[in-house]
Formats: structure tokens, C-alpha cells, sequence
């Protein structure tokens, strides 16, 4: 099905009444994420970790899972932010998956929360992010729980690091989403200038909309992970007019519309050397690249209607039981062991109005 693009402008006013909500969306998502990690994070990550990682991994993917979907329902159904999907239709089945997209700015791997979402994948995706965004304060924690990838964003320093974690990764009934963002950091017209004469002095293509890829750190990813994976999807994030900060989502402001193209690779189709490796991405950033110029004069990726919408109700369901949790607190935990499963049974106290 086609979807058309929205005429209304990106941006929308800043409102008392915008202000006002986003803060009070923003507290609830802090206090929310800081109850999780208290009475379920310590729990899965770590007590439950001792007796079965595939377990480990599961509960903690239930409970910040959970957590994680707020943001979606915060973008598309509080701030009536539309999120297009193009491209290919992802299977409906379970598959462990690298994602390489670009960074156009400081939010892009918040939006692909809402493709995972809609793949049941929410608990599952995974970050190889700025070791400075690992030290924030609560949200950094969950991070670190959901295992997430630190790197300095210097190969000498991050590779020994980055291969220990994706050696963890390699447990074929563990779902995984690995994200990667190969150009390292969020475009700019600066960034892009100083990328064109690198490439210029290198005989590297010449990019517009995307800066040159950097290519140990996914050719890392597809050594240490090749076997143990079923396809590489390669997405494309577009914006309108301008792109959106942290704080344009938090008070609804921008976008109106987050366009995203969606590529699924065959692992085989990808060479295996890393020299090959890196060819392979510098032309996948080179046709993202095209993609992007055309979208910038069309206002839209080709192919529109992927996906469909999130669920309202269900979104909606879960939000309210993640707030009713995040205002109470955890009172027992049991586990025991059936034909060697364990089982985990958990009760919640809710806080009374006494």
C-alpha cells in the first residue's frame, strides 16, 4: 500500500502546553526506567545471570522491552509523529540480524525502536554507541543491562572491547538486533566538507548526504558474527526540512515525518575479506547516498507502505502497566527449577493512596 507524505509543516510551535507535556513524559520515562533498573535490572542482569544467560537475556528483554516501547508511543501516538516505512518487507520471521543505517542526527537509533517494535525485536536491538551516552545517569545504566556496545570511536582503543562483546553475541537462540552506525558520528555540513576532501585526496567517492563509512569496526561485526547470523538489514533514515534533536521529540515539535528505507542483504551476498568488506560498504553508503539526494527532491523514499502502523490499544495497555509499575515496587521473586526450566515468579506491590 502507498502512503502519502503529510503537507503539514515540520516544524510545530513550542507551546506552554508542549512544554508542560514534554516534561511531564520525560519524568515519567525517567522515574519509569529507574524503577525498572532497581527491582527487575540487578535481577536479570545479574542474579539470573548466574543460573542461564539465555534466560538472563530473555527476562531483561521482557522487562526493558517494555520500557522501551513508551518511546514509540510517545513519537506516534502523543506527538502524531508518522513513521514511513519503505523499501522491503522485512519476514515476519524471528531472525538475528546486523543493522547498518545512517546518522543524520543525534536520534536516529531512537526511531529504529519503532521498527523493532514492530518486529517483536524491542528487548532485543542492541547499540554500538559513544562510551559517553554509556555514562548518563540511569538511561546509561539500562545501556550498559541491555548490553549495548561502549567504543572511544578509536580502533586501537575499541577493538579488543568490541570483539569480546560480539564474541557473546554468538548463541544462535538469542535473538539479536545489532545496530551500527558506520560513519561514527552524526552528519554535518561541516563533517561533510571535511569527509569530501578526505575522500578527494584519497580517490574515496565523493558523498553529499552521508559521510564516508568507517569500515573496521562492521568489518569486526561481520567476522566475529557472520556464522551466527541470518541477514544484514541496511536502513536509510530521512527527515523533512530540517533533522530533529533529542528535545524536538521530547516536546513534540519535530518531525512531522520520519521516512525509513529498509534493505535486506543476505548474509553470503556480503564479501568476506575485510579489504572486500570495506568496498562493499563504501558503495552501500555511496547508493545510500543517491537515495538520500532523491528523497531530499521528492520528499519520500520509493516503495512507501512496508510497514503498518504500531497498535494503539496494546501500546496504550503497555504504557499504563509500565506507569503502574514504575509507581509501585517489587515485592518477591521466586524461582524454582522444572525439568531443568526455570521458572520465574514475580509479584508487584503497588503504591497505595494511604
Amino acid at each position: 500500500m502507498a502512503i502519502e507524505s503529510s503537507n503539514k509543516q515540520e516544524t510545530r510551535a513550542l507551546t506552554p502546553l508542549r512544554v508542560l507535556r514534554g516534561v511531564f513524559c520525560l519524568l515519567i520515562l525517567l522515574s519509569t526506567a529507574f524503577v525498572i533498573l532497581v527491582f527487575c535490572g540487578f535481577f536479570t542482569a545479574v542474579i539470573l545471570r548466574f543460573f542461564s544467560i539465555h534466560y538472563s537475556r530473555k527476562a531483561t528483554a521482557f522487562f526493558f522491552g517494555s520500557w522501551l516501547a513508551l518511546w514509540p508511543f510517545l513519537f506516534e501516538k502523543i506527538n502524531k509523529t508518522k513513521v514511513i516505512f519503505s523499501g522491503e518487507t522485512l519476514p515476519e520471521r524471528e531472525e538475528r540480524v546486523l543493522i547498518i543505517a545512517n546518522h543524520r542526527t543525534e536520534v536516529d537509533w531512537m526511531y529504529l525502536w519503532d521498527l523493532a517494535l514492530r518486529k517483536g525485536r524491542l528487548g532485543y536491538i542492541k547499540y554500538v554507541l559513544k562510551s559517553s551516552l554509556m555514562k548518563l545517569p540511569v538511561f546509561g545504566w539500562a545501556f550498559h543491562i541491555l548490553e549495548f556496545i561502549s567504543v572511544e570511536r578509536k580502533w586501537e582503543v575499541d577493538e579488543s572491547t568490541m570483539r569480546h562483546m560480539l564474541s557473546s553475541f554468538k548463541n544462535h537462540q538469542d535473538p539479536l538486533w545489532l545496530a551500527v552506525f558506520p560513519e561514527g558520528t552524526d552528519f554535518t555540513e561541516q563533517k561533510c566538507i571535511r569527509s569530501q576532501k578526505y575522500a578527494s585526496e584519497n580517490g574515496l567517492p565523493i558523498l553529499h548526504s552521508v559521510l564516508l563509512p568507517k569500515t573496521k569496526g562492521f568489518a569486526a561485526c561481520m567476522e566475529e558474527l557472520r556464522d551466527c547470523l541470518d541477514a544484514v538489514y541496511d536502513i536509510t533514515i530521512g527527515y523533512k526540512n530540517r533533522c530533529p534533536t533529542f528535545l524536538d521529540n521530547a516536546f513534540g515539535v519535530a518531525p512531522s515525518e520520519v521516512h525509513i528505507n529498509v534493505r535486506r542483504i543476505v548474509v553470503n551476498d556480503i564479501p568476506e575479506s575485510e579489504e572486500k568488506i570495506g568496498c562493499w560498504l563504501m558503495d552501500t553508503f555511496s547508493k545510500k547516498d543517491k537515495l538520500l539526494l532523491d528523497f531530499q527532491s521528492r520528499g519520500c523514499f520509493p516503495h512507501q507502505g512496508t510497514e503498518g502502523e504500531i497498535a494503539g490499544v496494546s501500546c496504550l495497555m503497555n504504557a499504563v502497566g509500565v506507569v503502574l509499575v514504575g509507581s509501585g515496587g517489587l515485592t518477591t521473586i521466586h524461582i524454582d527449577r522444572v525439568d531443568d526450566v526455570f521458572r520465574v515468579q514475580i509479584a508487584w506491590r503497588l503504591s497505595s493512596a494511604d
